[in-house]
Parts: structure tokens; sequence; C-alpha cells
């Protein structure tokens, strides 16, 4: 049987903590060792600390587990983090520092010129940042890395095929996205039932950079952005999961919709 990576996750009573917890539940590579959460939580077996949100029931290989604080030291080799941009910044750096592995599902570390913001199956390559950010922050052997904007993730693989074929000139995305994407309580019922949110506060820079970012090159130690513009509408709408992105795409290259949908498809 194949190592597993034990696994500590920070902000874990919290709705994407609780994904983590969720998504990790099985996996033949992860093993969830340790869960940290605020001063409110610590000390409690998690079933007790945590007020479980999602569907389907709280996986049993967690509920036992007691809540420590968010500080190192954790039984763990890599820790997911879900805190809050306010407290993330200074906290995945201590873990880094401590020599953890730091993935990051904070804003707060994504636009930093040494951090990979990844998306493995299109830019893998950034990960080569991790030894930069190693030596440039005398991190040892902790790094962190990013992932990116929930809405961005959805519309930057196929973009990125066809960047990659026929060159992007220029990109507007409207995206529709859920609730869920507030986290939890999220957004008042009021504002949100029968209604089309049309602001989310600092989400549509985040779309316009990170994608560029995402789509950048790896070219001698640093990410040169991809030097197409993007414009970005994002909306809040009465949907419990799953974002829409409505994108429109002008390509430096002439050519077809099958050469389209053959480049994306490959």
């Amino acid at each position: 049987m194949s190592k597993k990576y034990r696994i500590g996750i920070l902000g874990a009573t919290g709705t994407v903590g609780q994904r983590f917890i969720q998504l990790l539940e099985n996996h033949p590579q992860f093993e969830i060792t340790a869960l940290a959460a605020s001063d409110r939580s610590t000390g409690k077996p998690f079933a007790e600390a945590c007020a479980w949100k999602l569907p389907g029931a709280m996986p049993e290989n967690v509920k036992h587990i007691t809540v420590e604080p968010i500080a190192p030291p954790l039984d763990c080799e890599i820790v997911f983090s879900s805190l809050p941009s306010s407290v993330a910044r200074e906290t995945e750096e201590a873990f880094a520092r401590a020599g953890y592995a730091v993935i990051s599902n904070s804003s707060s570390y994504r636009m930093d010129a040494d951090v990979p913001l990844l998306i493995p199956e299109i830019n893998a390559e950034h990960l080569g940042l991790i030894e930069i950010q190693q030596r440039k922050r005398g991190f040892g052997k902790g790094f962190i890395v990013t992932n990116p904007n929930c809405a961005v993730v959805s519309f930057a693989p196929p973009l990125a095929a066809l960047h990659r074929r026929f060159g992007v000139e220029s990109v507007i995305v409207t995206t529709l996205q859920a609730i869920s994407g507030a986290g939890y309580p999220g957004v008042p019922s009021l504002d949100i039932t029968d209604n089309v949110v049309p602001y989310i506060a600092g989400e549509e820079p985040k779309v316009e950079t990170e994608t560029q970012k995402i789509l950048g090159k790896f070219t001698d130690g640093a990410i040169e952005k991809a030097d197409f513009t993007v414009s970005a509408q994002c909306f809040r709408v009465h949907v419990i999961d799953g974002h829409t992105a409505s994108v429109r795409v002008n390509l430096k290259e002439t050519t077809t919709l099958e050469d389209v949908i053959e480049a994306i498809q490959s």
C-alpha cells in the first residue's frame, strides 16, 4: 500500500473546511490527522465543535478528532487552509515557515509574484516558483501554493486550450455565482430571494487578474502574465451550488468552429 500523506485542515469548522473534509474522505493518497479552528472550538471533538452544513452526514473518520488551535505544530505534513483572508496571510506564513506545505483557498497570496496560483491541468510548470519562494522567504522545506477564485476555475481550462492553439486577444466574462460561494451565513435571504445581486465586492478584479496569472508563462524564474485583456462582470444568483460563466473570447488567429472544438477536446 502506498504512503498516505497526513493532512491538517485550517478553519475546519467552516463551510470550506467542511468541503475539504468531504472531498478528502476515503482519499487514496491523503489521511486527515489534524483539524484546527478558532478558540471557541478548540479542545472539543470535531463532532461537538462543528455545526455540519453540507449535504450528507459528517464523515465518521473526523468526528472524534480533537480540534486544535490554528497554529503550528500540528500532526500533519500538509495543511489545507480555508481561513478568511483577514487572518490567512499571517497564519499561512507561520505554517510555511514551520516546514509545512500550505495549500490555500484564501486570496491572500494568490497574486504574490513567487506563489503559484495553480490549476495543475493547465499550469503545473508554475510549481517551479516554490524553490524561488523558499529561498526568497527563508521557508526551508515549507511553501505556499494557492488555488484560484472559484469562478475562474470554471472557464480557465478551455480558455487555456484556446490561448495555446490560437492566441487570445481579449476576454469578456459574465459570471452567475451561486450563494454557496459566499460561505455561511452568506447572503441575507431577503437580498437574494427572487433576485440577482449585481455586485460582489472585490470579485471582478480577482477574475481579471487571476486569469492572466494562471495563463501566464513561467520564464526565467518568474510568471510573465498573459498579454490579453479580461473584462469581468460578476453577479450573485439564487442558486445553491454551481457557478455559470458566459465567456466571449476574441482570438488572435482566424479559425473555425471545428478547430475550436478540437482544441478544447484535446
